[in-house]
């Protein structure tokens, strides 16, 4: 939302405007990470962590979160090369080559090149699915979240099989033109 001061008058060209978001949080399961476009074999940089939403049996793929220092990314790579694992031990094992899975719901299969990727490499390490992380997010696009979600913290007091799609918020909907005529 968009809004100025009751107060204040309009200021034709002037910044006087505030955008005010709604802050959305979700714990989602960690299950990978991509490596930083400088990472080296001598000095190796983690680049994004992708995370995961539980959903029946299945732990799909809802996004990545990659805002770090070069200190933390450097941090990061290291504090989680206990749950590295083999693929073919991994929920998205199935997604490691072509699969049903991956024709039928590309969106969702991490690692799958967009008009964003292009020509990028997208392999990552997969995790074994033991941690969980709190992440704030603007806004979901489907079953994923629209943008890159922010880390916030560390979550040892939850249980990976507890974060699915139920606990989302969704968003209240409202009549656009009634809101700005006044009206109920």
């Amino acid at each position: 939302m968009i809004a100025k001061p009751l107060g204040a008058p309009y200021v034709e060209n002037g910044r006087t405007m505030m955008k005010i978001k709604h802050e959305r949080t979700a714990d989602v399961v960690l299950c990978g990470y991509r490596e930083h476009k400088t990472s080296t074999p001598e000095r190796p940089l983690l680049g994004s962590l992708l995370l995961g939403l539980w959903s029946d049996d299945n732990l799909q793929h809802v996004g990545v979160s990659a805002s770090f220092t070069e200190k933390r990314r450097a941090e990061l790579v290291e504090e989680l090369q206990p749950l590295v694992c083999p693929i073919e031990e991994h929920p998205w094992s199935a997604w490691a080559g072509p699969s049903t899975e991956a024709i039928a719901n590309p969106d969702r299969v991490p690692g799958t090149q967009s008009r964003w990727s292009a020509g990028k490499d997208l392999s990552f390490t997969p995790l074994r699915p033991e941690r969980v992380l709190e992440v704030k997010y603007d806004a979901m696009e489907g079953r994923r979240f629209r943008h890159t979600a922010h880390f916030k913290r560390w979550r040892p007091d939850r249980d990976p099989e507890s974060c699915g799609y139920g606990q989302l918020e969704q968003p209240v909907r409202y009549d656009l033109a009634s809101v700005l005529s006044g009206g109920e």
